[in-house]
């Protein structure tokens, strides 16, 4: 008997022992309900104390490693490990789940939290980053993702006091976040000085920004802020793993078995050392504690869970304990009492009572235990150990009987003899050892037969034989007590056995899948009595079969709850309970045997509901009980609908094949032809394979599909209208409950589904996002109509459910191993759902991100069949679903009430009605049925003879198969196997309205001479006649004996010759379709066929076997063979003369034979275009050569036609698009216009006789295409627009220098900063030391050191500068970036930004306030214009990859008037941001990266949430703006592109702007973008011209708006005025800013008097009667819009880096000199430029004398200037060296100027000579280039800094080196900026590796020294700083800097009133930037160490 079915009883959970101490903590506390939960293995556990009772969670598949508890205390989140782990939240009173949350982690999830009010969930996974995730639990929606750590994270949880801040601590470090946005932003706790760095195990939060948290050490550390303030010392003895909060504070345990209770201000309370305790042992270690009012629970390693009443400390109550570290493999049960004994590597043996479930003995052992057994008396109990030795203990008291050691490996099984006589022992060596009881053990026989390790022994009953089975699957025999072994198996063959444990022989068959491994089943045990064996394996499966089970693959019940393996399993002595043991999850788990008869009671314990079904899921053998599947259901689960390339490959593939297409598009292409098509008729339906995809819509259209088109038809009018937005089959169809839209589902790599709207035929949304993969198969809408499910045809048949407006995945899950065929959601519940499929019912729920599915429990009822359709009843239980035998299953919530026989053979389709049913089957019959299935009211069968005479065609076949029906209207609506669309009347007739052929490859296709008529003929053996003309119907069938490949009319029209598929042809009359005659010639399929031309004398009939036979139609007979064809052919063409054929074959050759002999002609390929052909279907040749696409490898061309104006030439591919060319198409990759409609192979093409209409074949999707042609000129305008071409034009785009290198740009990374300088030689910090020579003794009659530095204190007290404050910023970021200057606040301010700051800009007073948020260069800026977020600023970062980690690009969205950031969107454009910009209600933020796709995002930016992303362009895209008044549409601009965009749901549909309509329009490079009513957009170019587009046409361009590129354009929303900016130079009528009409058609040009030779505009912005203009030079203008007048607001340096800077001597004013080649005086006071020289060429220093009389300049060129400050004249120049010079100074004494160049010298001028300046001296033997240069106070030493990080000291004026160490100490210094020095050596830091300390100078009180860096950072620190790594005093973090600003210099004016510096960045990068640095005292603190910050731990 084989075990068919799985047994009818079943295993309940009762009980679980143990409870995960190790590698987890925090997992232990009090519900609301007082009751304790926890975890173990695969389980969550709620324990009830009271009344000592669990309830199990199994939502789990694999180990709970984390938990935690919801602040309302009655949900728990529990977390797992797996490959795709997820997350559960679940009820603690009810256990069911609440939500699922998935789909994000890997490896596992290591700790969860709830926030305060418990609505967000954060969770942190294994996997190598540490992602730290935050979740919406209820929607099971990730709100925000982060990498964590490098190293593992112990525990994470949110500030209950302060909202959006988290704390997680881990391996060596605390991190404290905040969240903002989508945007979770990490900072490293600081520990100072005031801790060690080590390892945080668990923290907690209090008020006031204070952090408790526990160390490795068991100290406690405690944060306020991001810094340690102080640790309370020795807290534990060792590590703190567990600390808990509650309201009356804190309780921590750790490793030491202590747990401490502390205050709120966590002052020490009391101690409770459980080791001290009764029942305490040494080694306890505490991982969890939770303290409630006045109890303690405790969870230690060692899986015990103790009580603690606080008032009884010393009495701890023992809850629970169970097996600790290692395997737990030994089992045995007491024969006589429910008693379980286990053993297991933690060297402890227990029993259990299965009935007071408690522990009630516990003995240890001196060896890790893997086996046991009791004897048959239950007084001895034998344990096997791991080292080969067993030891017998007796039950009573566990003493010792004896102990024996005969082998060396570990012992796996031993057993009693049934008799009591006998131990028989198995060890790991393959032997067995029989031991005599009586003889106190003594060894009586031993068994050698096998060859492996023993795993499992049964005695026979009389204790004669043995049976063993070996780790190589052998069963043996051995006769006892000998051992010898038996091989006869007649001897065997009636032998009893008592138990049966083994896992193979032939009673346990069945056990095996039908493909396994033989080790993955660890232990069976079979229970004689019921008749059921249970089996437990390697990946946590409890399974019960029938016993005896003989064949493979059994049917069978499985539980799950273990996690991983399952080592052992037994029945108890009277098999009320199953005993199962894990072996990694230590815990014992009872299961309670519910046997059958007690079942039918207990119908109430439905499969309990859990996320892995405990139903035979996977038994292999399920087809063994089931009916036969009806062979149309066999065909359509067969086709898997998988494509070599999918039309999502096309991109890349053309990417792959860009060079081909380069090279050989060289040549000027034809352009595309002026004729399009458009689709008019559609005659097909998809039946054969799908079901149901056929509804009435609100006004009586009816909607299906077929191929890629959804078809909207009038059945009044006789016409369709098309929804075209697929590109591949469309598998599915549903109607919203409103009947107005439509979703539709396709094939694809990653298949979308659409909605869209039947009455505008536009789509509202399409859903994708990689949850389904090759296709979607079902569909449908909610009651409500809000929420979408669908099913897809990936292996798993995934489930999802959909927000299907906002586009928005719901929840998701795995549906079936087998297909699913429908899916309905309930239409009273929205969260509950039905799926049906092949042997699947299964009744859904939404649980937050996951879907919770029990399978329809069937019960004796009825068996497992296969489902075809489903719908609900009239109450949310009720649900019926029609079988694949012709039943109508009823279904009351998952039980299966009755099933009603409704058809003969499948039931497809059913519809609930008001009141009623309708259903209708395979055998062609609709039939209406009452409500409740009881009668059957109406059959209606589908045959000829009701066929009504207004059909629009014939009828195949007589009750055809139904595969869809719906109602409405007063019909009935049918849709068939056969692609027939039928409406039956409720009173009998029936009316056809559309149909198509058959299932089957539909290839032949001819036109008719003279009428609109076409024939087709497919593999579905038949040969239609259609009618073209307005009544679209088919006119006659006819059935032939075999399938057929091709046809063709005489030229006459009155016979048709047809091609079949068996080699044979016949012609028929062309009107009755009877035969005229046939042949037989060839064997294999006629591939095409064709009368000669004229008369039509001959017929030329082409087959697969490389032959063309050449037929006299008049006498019937074969007059030549064409003979050469190396392949079958494909197409063949007479000429006009019908003298020479044309022939293509499959090896692409193009032959020429010569008519009616046959013989191959050799013709040039020039002749051939001269020949007059009849008609053109070849592929092949010059004339065609242009229509193989870029990617010809991959698809073929499969038919052409050419019209008969031989103007436009048509193809069909392999793809499904249908082209039109203009012929001949010379050349490689000609223009094309493409369409899709076809899904796949479009096999054929052909011209109606007038080139009115085109008919094209779909291949595979079986329908017959209509196409009108529309000619050039006419065009109406439509939605459906062809796309021009494959390949972007090769004409280039136009030139500008400046659109160039903004193109070229590479951005660079502050997080990879590296030198500036070309530095050698070893940095200061890590060179050793000389020991000096004197160093001086404390004690000293020496003369005090003189100062290091001469100061002036001007009367004042030296006091340190304590702070440093941004104030003023020079610079504006114009030359690269756009549109990033706005007014604000109607015009009194300005925002823009430069470096890393957004700036906002007081107009009238100057004055400045700064955005400091960004860590990076800002390269866009947008301010929102809807009312509702005034003065909201969005800005876009630079940043690299986009790994979601703090470097990544980012957008950051801020008010600007108090600088408070509301959010920032963390993105995926890798390397940056380079356009933002907000919707029309400010919602919504669009944004484009400058990675290599230019993706463009929308975002929700206050939720931080992304809808929908898609890459924009392959180069790159400049801007990208919303339409002010839309929220969906926009348009992007780039390189040589334009593209209209709409978001729809989360996808982004795009159009690329059409040139065709205007002659001579070409693509240039698009720069700016404005918009005007009536979607008209305006794009400005690289030419100057502006293009006007009418949605996505171009309908108009005005010429040379401006004569050099448009780079900004402005739409002013209240008057609709439109402001432009360009590149041209300042004239009489032109200017670079314009102002224009609404609609661009005139305009009045500004100039701006700039003075520069040409201005280029790269900002504009119009306020009220103003204009501000920001310039590529750095300048903010503002322009008056009456009088013109302008007014410079903002300047700045332009090009290249700024190096030099200098300070007056006496007043605040500073000079700045840049590679710009300017040199610029600025006044700090006015906050302004006063004066600018231009130099000519690029300057790198500058100085002041000491008067202030004087400034000299060094050049890059080595040339150096002095100016006169009063008149700015030169007052002397030299050119000395060809190099850069990097420092020059004037002496203190104004008597010399020291010149350092980069050519390793510093040259000596004196200047009282005069203005000659003729070099006095130089210094030598300097080792590398200088970098700063000071002279001492008396003007007699000067210090020289060089590249290779050393200092010099030489003598001034000779140049002579200074060597002695005590002389230079000695020396008084003028001014310090070097960085070298031992002065300085602490202002290197220890992160100095990759980038260096650039510029330092020290404050005229000679206390304080500020310092430049690579990372763009200005430090303060105290002078001098001699010790390494000093704490700072301040740390300005430039964040600001585009590329790690260096500081190149800076200087201390003389009151210190504040100080400048200057960054200098890449000379590729940008402007400068200055920045004004007020020095703040602190008045209070003398001292100056306070540490106002530290350098951020790695920047």
């Amino acid at each position: 008997m084989a075990a068919r079915s799985a047994p009818s009883c079943h295993l309940r959970l009762e009980w679980v022992y143990g409870y995960r101490g190790h590698q987890c903590r925090n997992n232990l506390y009090y519900t609301a309900a007082k009751e304790i939960v926890y975890f173990v293995a695969g389980v969550g556990v709620v324990y009830s104390p009271r009344e000592h009772r669990q309830k199990f969670y199994r939502g789990h598949s694999d180990d709970i490693i984390s938990l935690a508890l919801h602040p309302e205390r009655v949900l728990v989140a529990t977390g797992q490990v797996g490959k795709e782990p997820y997350i559960c939240i679940w009820d603690s009173y009810t256990v069911q789940t609440i939500s699922v949350l998935k789909d994000v982690h890997t490896h596992g999830i290591a700790c969860l939290a709830f926030d305060l009010d418990g609505q967000r969930l954060v969770s942190v996974g294994l996997d190598s980053k540490n992602a730290v995730c935050v979740w919406d639990w209820k929607r099971g929606k990730m709100l925000s993702m982060a990498p964590g750590h490098t190293d593992r994270i112990f525990d994470i949880s949110w500030d209950l006091y302060q909202p959006n801040k988290l704390v997680s601590c881990g391996v060596k470090h605390i991190k404290f976040w905040s969240l903002c946005g989508n945007a979770l932003t990490p900072k490293r706790g600081v520990f100072g000085k005031t801790g060690d760095l080590q390892t945080i195990l668990c923290l907690a939060c209090a008020r006031d920004e204070l952090t408790y948290s526990g160390a490795l050490n068991g100290d406690i550390y405690v944060w306020k802020g991001i810094n340690l303030i102080r640790t309370i010392q020795g807290a534990h003895a060792a590590g703190i793993f567990s600390m808990n909060a509650c309201e009356e504070g804190f309780a921590t345990g750790g490793r030491d078995g202590c747990i401490r209770l502390w205050d709120l201000t966590f002052k020490p309370i009391t101690v409770i050392d459980l080791r001290e305790t009764d029942q305490g042992y040494k080694g306890l270690s505490v991982r969890s504690v939770c303290w409630r009012g006045d109890h303690i629970l405790v969870g230690t390693q060692d899986s015990e869970i103790f009580e603690i009443v606080v008032q009884e400390r010393n009495k701890p109550f023992l809850i629970m304990q169970g097996h600790c570290e290692g395997e737990l493999w030994a089992l045995a049960v007491h024969p006589t009492k429910p008693l379980a004994v286990t053993g297991s590597d933690d060297r402890s043996v227990r029993i259990w009572s299965l009935v007071d479930h408690a522990l009630i003995a516990r003995c240890n052992m001196e060896e890790p235990i893997r086996c046991a057994a009791v004897n048959a008396d239950g007084i001895h109990l034998a344990l096997g150990m791991k080292d080969g030795s067993f030891t017998v203990l007796r039950v009573r008291d566990m003493t010792e009987v004896v102990h024996i050691k005969d082998r060396k490996e570990a012992i796996h099984e031993l057993k009693y003899s049934p008799d009591g006589t006998y131990l028989a022992v198995g060890c790991n060596d393959s032997s067995v050892d029989i031991y005599g009881v009586a003889q106190r053990y003594k060894k009586v026989g031993e068994c050698l037969g096998s060859l492996s390790f023993i795993t499992h022994l049964d005695w026979s009953s009389d204790s004669r034989y043995l049976q063993t089975n070996d780790g190589n699957g052998k069963r043996l025999f051995y006769r006892m007590p000998g051992g010898k072994e038996v091989t006869s198996t007649e001897e065997i063959k009636g032998v009893h056995w008592a138990s049966w444990t083994c896992v193979s022989g032939l009673e346990v068959n069945g056990i095996w899948p039908k493909y396994s491994d033989i080790n993955d089943i660890n232990s069976v045990d079979g229970n004689y009595i019921g008749q059921v064996l249970v089996t437990a394996d390697d990946y946590g499966i409890i399974k019960l079969f029938r016993y005896p089970c003989l064949r493979k693959g059994a049917k069978f019940r499985k539980y799950i709850g273990h996690s991983a393996h399952v080592t052992n399993v037994r029945w108890s002595h009277d098999y009320q309970w199953v005993i199962s043991i894990g072996g990694a999850d230590h815990s014992v788990f009872q299961w309670k045997f519910i046997p059958e008869r007690k079942l039918k009671d207990a119908v109430h314990i439905a499969p309990q509901e859990s996320l892995a079904d405990s139903h035979s899921d996977e038994s292999d053998s399920d087809l063994s009980d089931v009916p036969e599947l009806d062979s149309e259901i066999e065909q359509e689960t067969q086709l898997t609908y998988r494509r070599q390339v999918y039309k999502e490959d096309l991109p890349q593939l053309k990417e792959q094949c860009k060079e081909k297409q380069k090279s050989a598009t060289s040549k000027r292409r034809e352009r595309a032809p002026g004729n399009s098509i458009r689709l008019h008729f559609v005659h097909g339906y998809r039946g054969y394979d799908c079901r149901s995809n056929l509804f009435y819509t609100q006004i009586g259209e009816i909607v299906y599909h077929v191929a890629a088109v959804g078809v909207i038809y009038n059945r009044q009018q006789n016409t369709q209208r098309f929804y075209l937005g697929h590109d591949d089959d469309i598998l599915c169809l549903t109607i919203h409950p409103l009947k107005d839209y439509v979703a539709t589902g396709q094939v694809g790599r990653d298949p979308s589904i659409h909605i869209w709207d039947t009455e505008t035929i536009k789509p509202l949304s399409i859903l994708k996002g990689g949850h389904h993969q090759y296709g979607v198969s079902a569909v449908d809408f909610s009651a409500d109509g809000k929420r979408l499910a669908s099913v897809g045809i990936d292996d798993s048949h995934t489930v999802v459910l959909w927000d299907w407006k906002k586009g928005e995945k719901l929840s998701i899950a795995r549906g079936s191993k087998d297909k699913i065929f429908v899916v309905k959601m309930n239409p009273y519940v929205p969260d509950k759902l039905i799926t049906a499929g092949i042997k699947h019912m299964k009744f859904w729920r939404k649980a937050g991100g996951g879907l919770i599915g029990r399978k329809g429990y069937i019960g004796t009822l009825g068996k497992n069949d296969t489902m075809m359709c489903a719908v609900y009843g009239w109450t949310e239980e009720m649900a019926f679903s029609g079988t694949s035998t012709g039943d109508v299953c009823i279904w009351r919530d998952i039980f299966l009430v009755k099933t009603v026989k409704a058809h003969d053979g499948p039931v497809f389709s059913m519809h609930a009605l008001e009141k009623g049913f309708v259903t209708g089957g395979k055998d062609g019959i609709v039939a209406l049925w009452d409500d409740s299935f009881e009668r059957c009211l109406k059959t209606y069968a589908i045959k000829r003879a009701a066929l009504a005479p207004g059909s629009k065609g014939l009828l195949l076949e007589d009750n055809p198969s139904i595969r869809a029906i719906s109602l409405g209207h007063g019909h009935i609506l049918v849709g068939t196997k056969n692609g027939e669309i039928l409406e039956v009347d409720k009173s009998g007739p029936i009316t056809l309205l559309v149909q198509g052929h058959m299932e089957g490859e539909v290839w032949g296709l001819a036109t008719h001479p003279y009428l609109p008529i076409c024939a087709t003929v497919s593999d579905d053996k038949t040969l239609r006649i259609w009618d073209l003309s307005p009544s679209h119907c088919m006119l006659a069938v006819r059935k032939l004996k075999k399938g057929g490949r091709c046809c063709c009319f005489s030229p006459d029209g009155k016979a048709l010759a047809v091609g079949l598929n068996d080699g044979s042809f016949l012609m028929a009359n062309a009107d009755t379709l009877e035969d005229l005659v046939s042949f037989h010639h060839r064997k294999d399929m006629i591939s095409d066929i064709r009368f000669s031309p004229g008369s039509g004398k001959y017929l030329a009939v082409a087959s697969h076997d490389s032959f063309i036979d050449i037929y006299n139609v008049m006498n019937s007979k074969r007059v030549g063979i064409c003979k050469g064809a190396t392949s079958y052919i494909t197409h063949i063409d007479w000429d006009i003369r019908g003298k020479l054929l044309q022939v293509n074959t499959g090896a692409k050759e193009q032959l020429f034979f010569e008519a009616p002999r046959g013989k191959k002609q050799t013709i040039p390929s020039v002749e051939v275009e001269k020949i007059a052909w009849a008609s053109w279907t070849s592929v092949l040749g010059l004339c065609c050569e242009g229509i193989w696409p870029v990617i010809g490898e991959v698809t073929d061309v499969t038919a052409s036609c050419l019209t008969s104006d031989k103007m436009v030439l048509a193809t069909g591919d392999d793809l499904g698009f249908v082209k039109l060319f203009r012929y001949p198409t010379k050349g490689k990759f000609g223009k094309f216009k493409r369409y899709v409609a076809h899904s796949t192979h479009v096999t054929n093409v052909r011209w109606t006789y007038d080139d009115s209409m085109l008919v094209t074949l779909g291949g595979t999707d079986m329908s017959l295409m209509v196409w009108t042609n529309e000619m050039e000129g006419y065009r109406e305008k439509r939605p459906c627009d062809s796309e021009e071409s494959d390949i972007d034009s090769e004409e280039d785009g136009g030139y500008d220098s400046d659109v160039t290198r903004e193109n070229e740009i590479s951005y660079t990374i502050r997080a990879l900063s590296t030198n500036i300088r070309p530095m050698l030689g070893i940095k200061p910090h890590l060179q050793q030391k000389e020991p000096s020579i004197d160093e001086r003794p404390p004690v000293s009659r020496a003369p005090p050191q003189p100062e290091k530095l001469q100061t002036n204190n001007v009367g004042k007290k030296k006091r340190p500068i304590e702070d440093l404050v941004l104030e003023l910023i020079f610079g504006y970021r114009g030359r690269d970036c756009r549109n990033n200057v706005h007014y604000l606040n109607d015009g009194d301010d300005i925002i823009y930004h430069t470096a890393s700051v957004g700036i906002l800009h007081n107009v009238a007073t100057g004055s400045q306030s700064f955005y400091q948020e960004h860590n990076d260069d800002i390269l866009c800026l947008t301010v929102n214009q809807h009312p509702k977020f005034i003065n909201i600023v969005a800005t876009g970062q630079v940043g690299d990859s986009a790994d979601m980690s703090a470097t990544a690009p980012s957008i950051h969205i801020w008010d600007a008037m108090n600088k408070q950031t509301l959010s920032i969107l963390r993105c995926y454009h890798s390397k940056g941001v380079c356009s933002v910009s907000f919707s029309a209600t400010g919602k919504l933020l669009l944004s484009v990266g400058l990675d290599p796709e230019h993706t463009i995002t929308i975002w929700r930016w206050q939720e931080g949430a992304k809808i929908a992303s898609r890459a924009g362009h392959n180069q790159r895209i400049f801007v990208a703006e919303f339409r002010p008044d839309s929220d969906t549409q926009f348009v992007s601009v780039g390189v040589k592109h334009v593209k209209f965009w709409t978001l729809a749901g989360r996808a982004l549909l795009s159009k690329k702007g059409l040139l065709s309509t205007l002659e001579d329009a070409r693509m240039q490079t698009m720069l700016a973008i404005a918009f005007g009513a009536n979607n008209l957009t305006f794009t400005g170019t690289i030419s100057g011209d502006v293009c006007v587009w009418k949605d996505h046409i171009l309908c108009r361009i005005v010429a040379r708006a401006h004569n050099g590129p448009v780079f900004a354009m402005y739409t002013t929303l209240r008057d609709g005025l439109i402001v432009t900016g360009g590149k041209e130079r300042p004239s009489k009528e032109g200017g670079a800013v314009k102002l224009w009409d609404q609609e661009l058609r005139r305009c009045r040009a500004f100039r701006l008097e700039t003075g520069q030779a040409t201005d280029c505009v790269r900002s504009v912005c119009r306020g009220k009667g103003k204009i501000l203009v920001g310039t590529r030079n750095a300048e903010i203008i503002e322009v008056g819009e009456k009088n013109a007048a302008c007014n410079i607001l903002v300047n700045g340096h332009v090009d290249g880096p700024i190096w030099g800077l200098a300070t007056h001597p006496s007043r605040d004013f500073f000079l700045s000199a840049a590679e710009d080649g300017t040199v610029r005086l600025w006044d700090i006071a006015d906050k302004k430029m006063l004066n600018k020289v231009n130099l000519g060429h690029a300057a790198r220093t500058v100085c002041y004398s000491p008067e202030g009389d004087m400034v000299a300049i060094g050049m890059k060129n080595g040339e150096f200037i002095i100016l006169l400050v009063s008149s700015l004249k030169i007052w002397g120049k030299k050119r000395d060296r060809r190099c850069a010079i990097h420092d020059i100074r004037f002496s203190p004494d104004s008597r010399y100027l020291a010149v350092g160049s980069s050519e390793n010298s510093v040259d000596f001028y004196d200047l009282t000579l005069g203005p000659t300046l003729n070099r006095i001296s130089y210094c030598k033997d300097i080792p590398s280039f200088v970098i700063q240069m000071d002279f001492s106070a008396d003007s007699s030493y000067l210090q020289v800094s060089s590249g290779c990080y050393k200092r010099h000291v030489y003598e001034v004026p000779s140049g002579k080196h200074l060597m002695d160490h005590a002389a230079i100490d000695r020396i008084t210094w003028a001014t310090w900026t070097s960085i070298l020095g031992d002065e300085v050596l602490g202002i290197w830091s220890r992160h100095a590796e990759k980038a260096d300390v650039n510029c330092a100078c020290v404050s005229h009180s000679g206390i304080s020294l500020v310092t430049g860096d690579d990372f763009g950072m200005v430090k303060l620190f105290d002078f001098p700083c001699p010790e390494k790594f000093v704490s700072l005093c301040f740390v300005y973090y430039y964040q600001f800097t585009p590329n790690f600003d260096i500081l190149s210099s800076a200087l201390f004016p003389i009151y210190l009133k504040c100080f400048v510096l200057i960054s200098k960045f890449f000379p590729k990068l940008s402007k400068s930037i200055y920045f004004e640095i007020k020095a703040i005292r602190n008045k209070s603190s003398p001292s100056s160490n306070i540490i106002f910050g530290t350098i951020l731990q790695k920047l």
